[in-house]
């Protein structure tokens, strides 16, 4: 079990009864849980204990809520900022950090965006799978950049199916070690479980895997790099990095698919999703939504440009 704080910021413009506020906000608790929180002095309005149930917070007070969940599945609730670029009434859509899991698994059971998710919008629990609620694709853990996520079944069943066939434009930045072959290209090889390391993907060099289609344009070359803007046309497990590794210039700071000893010191790979250009559930021109370049990836390339300067 595993005790978490929840704050709420009252909205509207007249007041509200405690315990049918937290309610509406915290659907996995029954009012009668919520009035035993407050009789233990586990619920606070503007930092001061709430003494009873029917008490009345007016708008703009902060209310918190201090819960002892059960873990169901690895998925609690926890109280983790979230960047968010857009939100309606069917998607939220986000921008991941590196160093965040999407979901919970072997290894990461907390801190990982659907718990942050599930604090935020408790609703989404019932979204999807039971174990990736509201997921409908996935970023590494290492690489940044925009996610959406399903709030209602109906979005859910609607991203899925644009996601299989195919109608989600995404749009990555890469810097690469090294130069492609060509300014442009497009990577058509299949992807495969690793059979020596189980934690790596691989090209199928004998056509065994997945297929796989990555396609690809320079936006900036330096001496011993270049900045690539990819789009994937298939989502395989590690599909860039692999994809780039294959063609000999694998993604800086990529130590499992690129260069042991790092060109450039970074705490992360240099691997950004930029855009996701897509239809929302009801609609019929696609939208697009960017996540700004983070700014320890943005002083990798001014540090380049200032060494190619002095060149």
């Amino acid at each position: 079990m595993k005790q978490t704080r929840f704050q709420f910021t009252v909205e509207g413009e007249a007041e509200v009864r405690v315990d049918k506020y937290l309610s509406d906000q915290l659907p996995q608790l029954s009012r009668s849980q919520i009035k035993r929180l407050i009789e233990t002095d586990q619920v606070t309005l503007d930092g001061f204990p709430v003494d009873k149930a029917g008490a009345k917070a007016k708008p703009g007070s902060l209310l918190e809520i201090d819960v002892v969940i059960e873990q169901v599945g690895g998925l609690v609730p926890e109280n983790i900022p979230l960047e968010i670029l857009f939100e309606d009434e069917h998607v939220i859509v986000v921008d991941k950090p590196a160093g965040m899991v999407v979901h919970p698994g072997a290894g990461n059971q907390d801190g990982t965006l659907v718990n942050a998710l599930l604090a935020y919008f408790p609703p989404i629990r019932e979204v999807g799978e039971a174990d990736r609620p509201g997921v409908v694709h996935r970023l590494d853990k290492d690489t940044s950049g925009v996610m959406v996520f399903a709030k209602t079944d109906k979005a859910y069943r609607w991203l899925v199916k644009l996601f299989k066939s195919r109608e989600v434009r995404k749009t990555y930045l890469a810097l690469v070690d090294g130069h492609p072959p060509t300014p442009t290209g497009r990577i058509e090889a299949p992807v495969e479980r690793d059979s020596r390391v189980r934690t790596r993907m691989a090209v199928g060099l004998r056509g065994q895997g997945k297929p796989a289609v990555s396609e690809y344009f320079q936006v900036q070359r330096f001496a011993k790099h270049a900045l690539l803007e990819v789009h994937p046309v298939t989502g395989r497990t590690h599909q860039i990095r692999v994809h780039l590794s294959y063609l000999g210039v694998p993604v800086v700071g990529d130590t499992l698919y690129g260069r042991r000893h790092l060109s450039i010191p970074m705490e992360r790979i240099f691997l950004h999703a930029k855009s996701l250009t897509l239809r929302l559930p009801g609609e019929r021109n696609p939208r697009s939504f960017e996540a700004p370049l983070p700014d320890e990836l943005q002083q990798v390339l001014s540090r380049l440009e200032q060494q190619e300067e002095r060149l």
